[in-house]
């Protein structure tokens, strides 16, 4: 009985049984197909955080470091500089995710990645793991973030929360707390502390904040597991309590039944990666933008567009008259403005001169997002009158990038090149060997070395 005279709700000890089955995860159970995506994704995200690592954000978060932060031994990616754990953290995981071109978990629209890399780089000084432990690691909190995004999802992205921030939290703590050795207790505490530590809306989409929640939910998660290993406490049942994690952060949820099987139904195997830098529910209208530019050959004879798309275009990506890049990122018809104008979309498509250009917005004002309730989120259908009267079209019906039709590695390390070289030239072939032979690595030498200055 509860002290009010009521009878306690009986719930599953998820947190406790997830615990011990997260240091009981062994990497060499892994099958070859998911740790294969396991080195996609961080070499990915890797790429894509070296891409922005000379954002003003950056800049901001590294001046920050230098006026507050503690001992300056943790590597910040293309950078020379270091900075303390916590701001490394903060720093990579922003830089991972400002551009919206890190991966996607479509079912729960997780980018889990960006924080769980953050928090491995800003722990390898002080930790010195292997390669071995350091794949297990970045495994680890990449799956278990996915897995407590789908026993909460959609609700909980309906509701407004940016589920990179909240799930990812507990991602990094576990990350954390895998590469510091916790114990099945003090993991379950690191998980605890990390649940009253989660951050993020989607109000903040196209703004510095977005990307700011990655890098905090990577700080706030590391933070979780250095308490925990010094004794701090927290709820035993943070999960699954009522008024907890789920309930708390979820309309409705499936937490009694999360998979505690770690060693199968791998969420991390359904990940993908973004061919373009925005907002991902606009990608199939970039594509056919795409593959209507080297038909229409001149943009100038373009007089109006209809994007015939999934409902969640315009909710998630509704904004017609971006101010700057940021903003871009969730503007669908800006994209497909950018497909049809170059035929190309990347990240000089938002640079944020070339949005605000009379051109740019004077095409883009064509441009029409019509939702329709039977069009997958996968596909979209684009629409272009040209100004002699005649109407060309082009359908998409699996988005590239898509989980049906998923980036190769020649097209991930294409990506990875464009975004490393103007950065740190010469060094995306170094980085795919250093991620390829991480599992036998001794230690991170060679990833930190290609990732940083």
């Amino acid at each position: 009985m509860s002290s009010s005279g009521t009878t306690a709700v009986a719930h599953p000890p998820v947190t406790r049984d997830l615990s011990t089955a997260i240091v009981a995860f062994a990497l060499a159970d892994l099958p070859d197909s998911v740790l294969h995506e396991a080195k996609r994704s961080l070499f990915n995200v890797l790429a894509v955080a070296i891409g922005a690592s000379r954002h003003p954000g950056l800049d901001s978060i590294l001046r920050v470091a230098r006026e507050s932060g503690g001992a300056a031994v943790a590597p910040v990616v293309g950078r020379t500089v270091r900075a303390d754990a916590h701001f490394a953290a903060l720093g990579n995981g922003f830089a991972a995710h400002v551009d919206d071109y890190d991966d996607t978990h479509l079912a729960t629209v997780i980018h889990p990645a960006a924080a769980i890399a953050a928090t491995l780089l800003a722990l390898a000084p002080s930790t010195a793991p292997d390669g071995a432990a350091a794949m297990r690691a970045f495994v680890l909190g990449c799956e278990i973030q996915l897995r407590l995004g789908v026993a909460i999802s959609p609700e909980h992205y309906d509701d407004g929360w940016h589920i990179t921030g909240t799930c990812g939290t507990i991602g990094a703590a576990v990350t954390a707390a895998a590469l510091m050795g916790l114990d099945a207790g003090a993991t379950a505490r690191a998980i605890g502390i990390a649940a009253s530590s989660t951050v993020g809306q989607r109000e903040a989409f196209g703004r510095m904040t977005k990307a700011y929640h990655a890098g905090k939910a990577a700080a706030n998660g590391l933070l979780a597991a250095t308490l925990a290993a010094r004794g701090f406490t927290a709820p035993e049942d943070a999960l699954e309590a009522p008024g907890g994690f789920a309930e708390a952060l979820a309309t409705t949820h499936r937490i009694g039944s999360l998979d505690l099987n770690l060693h199968a139904n791998f969420e991390l195997a359904k990940n993908t990666y973004k061919p373009y830098p925005c907002g991902i529910v606009a990608h199939p209208a970039i594509d056919a933008a795409v593959a209507l530019a080297a038909r229409i050959g001149n943009a100038a004879a373009v007089d109006a567009v209809v994007v015939h798309c999934n409902p969640l275009v315009p909710e998630l990506m509704g904004n017609l008259t971006p101010g700057d890049g940021l903003q871009a990122r969730f503007s669908a018809v800006h994209g497909v403005t950018m497909g049809l104008r170059d035929g190309t979309v990347g990240l000089a498509q938002y640079d944020d001169a070339l949005v605000v250009a009379p051109d740019v917005a004077a095409l883009r004002a064509r441009v029409r997002l019509e939702p329709d309730e039977k069009m997958p989120r996968a596909s979209a259908r684009v629409s272009v009158r040209l100004t002699d009267g005649t109407t060309i079209e082009e359908t998409t019906t699996h988005a590239r990038g898509s989980l049906e039709r998923p980036l190769t590695d020649a097209e991930l390390n294409a990506k990875a090149e464009a975004l490393m070289e103007p950065v740190l030239a010469g060094r995306t072939g170094a980085l795919r060997k250093a991620v390829s032979e991480l599992p036998k690595a001794a230690d991170l030498a060679a990833l930190i070395a290609a990732v940083t200055a």
